[in-house]
Protein backbone atom coordinates (compact mmCIF):
# COMPACT_ATOMS: atom_id res chain seq x y z
CA UNK A 1 0.00 0.00 0.00
CA UNK A 2 1.22 3.41 -1.14
CA UNK A 3 0.66 6.61 0.52
CA UNK A 4 -0.13 9.33 -2.15
CA UNK A 5 0.40 13.05 -0.89
CA UNK A 6 -0.81 15.26 -4.10
CA UNK A 7 1.59 18.16 -4.84
CA UNK A 8 -0.14 21.11 -6.88
CA UNK A 9 -0.68 20.17 -10.61
CA UNK A 10 -2.45 16.86 -9.62
CA UNK A 11 -4.23 18.29 -6.90
CA UNK A 12 -4.98 21.24 -8.84
CA UNK A 13 -6.14 18.72 -11.85
CA UNK A 14 -8.12 16.56 -10.12
CA UNK A 15 -10.12 19.47 -8.71
CA UNK A 16 -10.73 20.94 -12.18
CA UNK A 17 -14.80 20.28 -13.09
CA UNK A 18 -13.85 20.34 -16.55
CA UNK A 19 -13.29 17.14 -18.31
CA UNK A 20 -10.48 17.92 -19.99
CA UNK A 21 -8.15 14.39 -21.43
CA UNK A 22 -5.55 15.28 -18.65
CA UNK A 23 -8.55 16.06 -16.04
CA UNK A 24 -10.13 12.61 -16.73
CA UNK A 25 -6.81 10.77 -17.21
CA UNK A 26 -6.17 11.65 -13.61
CA UNK A 27 -8.73 11.04 -12.28
CA UNK A 28 -9.29 7.43 -13.66
CA UNK A 29 -6.05 7.10 -11.85
CA UNK A 30 -6.88 8.42 -8.34
CA UNK A 31 -9.63 6.05 -8.65
CA UNK A 32 -7.77 3.12 -9.48
CA UNK A 33 -4.75 4.09 -6.69
CA UNK A 34 -8.17 4.11 -4.20
CA UNK A 35 -9.75 0.75 -5.37
CA UNK A 36 -6.38 -0.94 -5.24
CA UNK A 37 -5.93 0.12 -1.73
CA UNK A 38 -3.65 3.17 -1.83
CA UNK A 39 -4.03 6.32 0.35
CA UNK A 40 -4.38 10.05 -1.34
CA UNK A 41 -3.70 12.62 0.97
CA UNK A 42 -4.46 16.23 0.78
CA UNK A 43 -2.11 18.31 2.17
CA UNK A 44 -3.23 21.80 3.64
CA UNK A 45 -0.66 23.68 2.17
CA UNK A 46 -1.52 22.46 -1.41
CA UNK A 47 -5.49 22.60 -0.73
CA UNK A 48 -4.83 26.28 0.08
CA UNK A 49 -2.22 26.78 -3.04
CA UNK A 50 -4.90 26.00 -5.64
CA UNK A 51 -7.56 27.05 -3.50
CA UNK A 52 -6.44 30.35 -3.44
CA UNK A 53 -6.34 30.88 -7.34
CA UNK A 54 -9.72 29.41 -7.45
CA UNK A 55 -11.37 31.64 -5.09
CA UNK A 56 -9.79 34.55 -6.49
CA UNK A 57 -11.13 34.11 -9.92
CA UNK A 58 -14.81 33.28 -9.04
CA UNK A 59 -14.08 29.61 -9.54
CA UNK A 60 -17.04 28.03 -7.47
CA UNK A 61 -17.58 25.31 -9.06
CA UNK A 62 -13.79 24.45 -8.89
CA UNK A 63 -13.65 25.53 -4.48
CA UNK A 64 -16.84 23.27 -4.31
CA UNK A 65 -14.87 20.14 -6.08
CA UNK A 66 -11.95 20.79 -4.23
CA UNK A 67 -14.15 20.71 -0.98
CA UNK A 68 -14.90 17.13 -2.17
CA UNK A 69 -11.81 15.89 -1.99
CA UNK A 70 -11.33 16.22 1.39
CA UNK A 71 -13.96 13.79 1.94
CA UNK A 72 -12.68 11.39 -0.42
CA UNK A 73 -8.93 11.56 0.13
CA UNK A 74 -7.39 12.10 3.57
CA UNK A 75 -6.79 15.70 4.46
CA UNK A 76 -3.25 16.68 6.40
CA UNK A 77 -3.49 20.12 8.50
CA UNK A 78 -0.63 22.11 8.45
CA UNK A 79 0.86 21.03 12.29
CA UNK A 80 3.85 22.97 14.34
CA UNK A 81 6.05 19.74 13.96
CA UNK A 82 5.41 19.87 10.19
CA UNK A 83 6.29 23.37 10.18
CA UNK A 84 9.38 22.78 12.41
CA UNK A 85 10.77 19.88 10.24
CA UNK A 86 9.84 22.36 7.10
CA UNK A 87 12.38 25.17 8.47
CA UNK A 88 14.68 22.29 9.47
CA UNK A 89 14.66 21.03 5.23
CA UNK A 90 14.62 24.35 3.97
CA UNK A 91 17.68 25.16 6.21
CA UNK A 92 19.46 21.67 5.02
CA UNK A 93 18.88 22.44 1.23
CA UNK A 94 20.47 26.20 1.64
CA UNK A 95 23.39 24.91 3.24
CA UNK A 96 24.22 22.08 0.99
CA UNK A 97 23.43 24.53 -2.14
CA UNK A 98 20.36 23.25 -3.25
CA UNK A 99 17.48 25.56 -3.05
CA UNK A 100 13.99 24.98 -4.40
CA UNK A 101 13.11 28.86 -4.61
CA UNK A 102 13.82 32.13 -3.81
CA UNK A 103 15.01 32.89 -0.07
CA UNK A 104 12.33 35.66 0.68
CA UNK A 105 9.15 33.26 -0.48
CA UNK A 106 7.31 30.49 1.09
CA UNK A 107 8.98 27.17 -0.05
CA UNK A 108 5.80 25.40 -0.31
CA UNK A 109 7.51 22.11 -1.48
CA UNK A 110 9.48 21.97 1.79
CA UNK A 111 6.27 22.25 3.73
CA UNK A 112 4.42 19.48 1.59
CA UNK A 113 7.22 17.18 2.20
CA UNK A 114 7.51 18.46 6.20
CA UNK A 115 3.75 17.41 6.11
CA UNK A 116 3.78 14.01 4.50
CA UNK A 117 7.28 13.19 6.55
CA UNK A 118 5.50 14.36 9.99
CA UNK A 119 3.33 11.54 9.54
CA UNK A 120 5.77 8.95 10.18
CA UNK A 121 4.84 6.88 7.59
CA UNK A 122 7.71 4.61 6.31
CA UNK A 123 9.52 6.32 3.31
CA UNK A 124 9.18 3.06 1.42
CA UNK A 125 5.47 3.32 1.26
CA UNK A 126 5.37 6.70 0.97
CA UNK A 127 5.35 9.01 -2.90
CA UNK A 128 4.49 12.69 -3.04
CA UNK A 129 2.31 12.64 -6.54
CA UNK A 130 3.88 15.55 -8.65
CA UNK A 131 4.90 16.94 -12.05
CA UNK A 132 8.04 18.47 -10.25
CA UNK A 133 9.66 15.64 -8.73
CA UNK A 134 13.65 16.94 -8.38
CA UNK A 135 13.01 19.94 -6.34
CA UNK A 136 10.37 17.71 -3.95
CA UNK A 137 12.26 14.53 -3.86
CA UNK A 138 15.25 16.75 -2.27
CA UNK A 139 13.63 16.40 0.79
CA UNK A 140 10.66 13.49 0.33
CA UNK A 141 10.08 10.61 -2.24
CA UNK A 142 8.32 12.01 -5.35
CA UNK A 143 7.56 10.85 -8.66
CA UNK A 144 5.54 12.43 -11.59
CA UNK A 145 1.82 11.33 -10.87
CA UNK A 146 1.61 9.40 -14.29
CA UNK A 147 4.57 7.23 -13.12
CA UNK A 148 3.04 5.89 -9.89
CA UNK A 149 1.01 2.84 -11.02
CA UNK A 150 -1.33 1.63 -8.83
Amino acid sequence: MLHIFLDSSPLGLISNPAQSVEVVDITKWAKRCLAEGHKIYVPEVIDYEIRRELVRSGKTAGVRKLDSLRQTFRYVPITTSAMNLAADLWAQSRNRGTPTGDPKKLDIDVILSAQALSLGIPQAELIVATENSKHISQFAPAEEWQNIYP
